[in-house]
């Protein structure tokens, strides 16, 4: 089935391509633990996709800890654990497989997150040659406005020349705030979000995958896997 004809992509990079979604629950869990709070799967949701700052502050207000940290020392406090772990990051399913068919087909594709610089650059240490390939990569601390605004991903789309239309474009989101930005951004969306996720955050893409794995080029307009095979593809 076709959903759309896109020429460019662009992806988000936590809990996408990279798994360290489940380190930022394990530190946050952790400091959240210390003031008698649970960090919940419904409070990750709020947080996730959002810039440091910004998902610090959600956290802080919805465990009504204001007065007991602020957002910053938050922030202060979970970056030595996270420090460690982020080199380790491993690739999820799929990521490798897509990302290097787009580039040996010479699709245009980029990548916006919302981890700042430092964060990107510890977080990719065993896996430079892959990201590389990627046109341009856009960072948290290059834009103002985080997810869900649309900066990210236009900016990201304006670094083409000539630029896209954001109709061209095809967005790949694990978070919510993320498909929000997509969308506000006029970009098509697809998006493979966490089992755990609430099914009723999902509803603003364009298509839901379980994995990256289950993704066919053709159903956009892109080039086919040179292994595809006619098969039926599981969606969430």
């Amino acid at each position: 089935m076709q959903l759309g004809q896109v020429t460019h992509v662009i992806f988000d990079m936590d809990g996408l391509l990279l798994d360290t979604e489940g380190m930022y629950t394990v530190v946050q869990q952790k400091l959240a633990s210390k003031f008698g709070k649970e960090f919940t799967w419904a409070l990750k949701s709020k947080m996730m996709g959002l810039k440091a700052i910004e998902a610090a502050r959600v956290l802080v207000s919805e465990l009504d800890l204001e007065g007991q940290i602020t957002p910053e020392q938050f922030l202060s406090d979970r970056e030595e654990a996270l420090d460690e772990m982020f080199p380790d990051a491993q690739l999820l399913p799929g990521a490798e497989r897509l990302l290097r068919h787009l580039a040996a087909c010479e699709v245009p594709f980029a990548l916006a997150t919302s981890s700042h610089l430092r964060h990107f650059n510890l977080k990719t240490t065993l896996h430079g040659d892959l990201f590389s390939l990627f046109d341009h990569r856009v960072t948290g601390d290059q834009i103002s406005n985080g997810k869900p605004a649309p900066d990210i991903f236009l900016h990201a789309a304006s670094l083409w020349q000539p630029p896209p239309a954001p109709s061209s474009c095809l967005v790949f989101e694990d978070a919510p705030s993320g498909v929000a930005a997509a969308k506000a951004a006029g970009m098509r969306c697809v998006m493979v979000p966490d089992s755990r996720l609430d099914r009723a955050l999902c509803d603003g893409a364009d298509q839901l995958l379980t994995s990256l794995e289950s993704f066919d080029p053709e159903q956009w307009g892109l080039p086919p896997f040179p292994d595809a095979q006619p098969q039926q593809r599981p969606e969430a």
